[in-house]
C-alpha cells in the first residue's frame, strides 16, 4: 500500500516458466499488495509455477490473445479493489525494481497513467533490434502528431493505471490482440486523462517474449490505424468502435465464464 491507495501488479502471461520466478523475486512487495497472473493457456508449467510462488492465478481455459489476456488481469484487479493497477510482463524485459516509481507517480496524484519507456534511454544497448528501433520512432512521432502528445513511445508493457481510468476506458470493447495497447493509450487521451513517462531500461534475450517480423507490420498498420480513428472521432467527424459512446466497459459484477482462479 502506498498513501493509502491498494496496489495490484498483473502479469498477463504466455509460456513464461523459464523467467516469471525471477521476475516476481523483484517486485518490491512491501508495497505491492496483491500480484495476479493471467496464464493465457500456456504450453509450459507457468500456472504450476505460479501457484507455488503463491500469486493469485487466473487460468483460461482457452487462448484469448494479449489483449484478451490483459483484459482478464485488469477485471480481476478491479475485483480485487486495488486502486493502482500496474502491469508487468513475467518475460523480464523489464525491470520490476521500477514499480515503486510508478506506483508513487500514481498513489501521489501527479498522474492518472503512467507508462516505462524504452525510448527515454538507449533501447538499442538493451538488444532492441533496429528495425523495431526505427519503427518504434516512426509510429511514435506519427501518433503524437494525430493524438496531440508528446510522449517519447506508446509500445512499452510496462505500465500503470488509476482505477478511475481502468473503470471509465472502454475496454471490453477494445482488441483481444497486441493493438490492445496502443487502443488503450489513445483512449487515455480520449476520455481526457494525463499519462506520464519513466525511463525504463529493457533486455532483449531469447527467453523474452516478442512478436516476429510479419506480426509487427500488421501491429505497425494498426497503431496507424488506431491514431486516424481517434483523430476522426476526436474532430467529430466519426466515431469508430472503441470511440462510440456506450461502447462495452469492463464488468466487474458479473462472473466471467472464461477462467477459473487459483489461489
Amino acid at each position: 500500500m502506498l498513501n493509502g491507495k491498494k496496489i495490484v501488479v498483473i502479469m498477463p502471461a504466455y509460456n513464461a516458466e523459464k523467467t516469471l520466478e525471477k521476475t516476481y523475486n523483484e517486485i518490491y512487495k512491501e508495497i505491492v499488495d496483491e500480484i495476479i497472473l493471467t496464464d493465457d493457456k500456456s504450453t509450459d508449467n507457468t500456472k504450476d509455477l505460479s501457484r507455488d510462488l503463491n500469486i493469485t492465478t487466473i487460468v483460461h481455459k482457452k487462448n484469448r490473445g494479449y489483449g484478451g489476456n490483459q483484459k482478464s488481469c485488469y477485471t480481476a484487479a478491479l475485483k480485487a479493489g486495488a486502486d493502482i493497477v500496474i502491469m508487468l510482463h513475467p518475460d523480464y524485459q523489464y525491470t520490476p525494481k521500477l514499480i515503486p516509481a510508478i506506483a508513487s507517480m500514481l498513489a501521489f496524484e501527479e498522474y492518472d497513467a503512467v507508462i516505462a519507456s524504452r525510448m527515454l534511454s538507449n533501447a538499442l544497448d538493451g538488444g532492441m533490434p533496429l528495425y523495431k528501433y526505427i519503427a518504434n520512432k516512426f509510429l511514435t512521432a506519427f501518433e503524437n502528431l494525430f493524438l496531440g502528445q508528446h510522449l517519447s513511445e506508446y509500445h512499452t508493457g510496462f505500465r500503470g493505471f488509476k482505477r478511475k481510468v481502468l473503470e471509465t476506458l472502454p475496454l471490453e470493447a477494445c482488441n483481444d490482440d497486441f493493438i490492445f495497447d496502443n487502443e488503450m493509450l489513445a483512449l487515455v487521451k480520449y476520455y481526457g486523462f494525463n499519462t506520464g513517462e519513466i525511463s525504463c531500461p529493457t533486455k532483449y534475450f531469447p527467453e523474452a517474449s516478442s512478436i516476429n517480423f510479419i506480426r509487427s507490420c500488421k501491429y505497425g498498420l494498426g497503431v496507424l490505424c488506431v491514431s486516424i480513428k481517434y483523430f476522426l472521432a476526436y474532430t467529430g467527424i466519426y466515431k469508430s468502435k472503441i470511440f462510440k459512446p456506450g461502447a462495452k466497459k469492463l464488468d466487474i459484477n458479473i462472473e466471467l465464464p472464461y477462467y477459473h482462479i487459483q489461489n
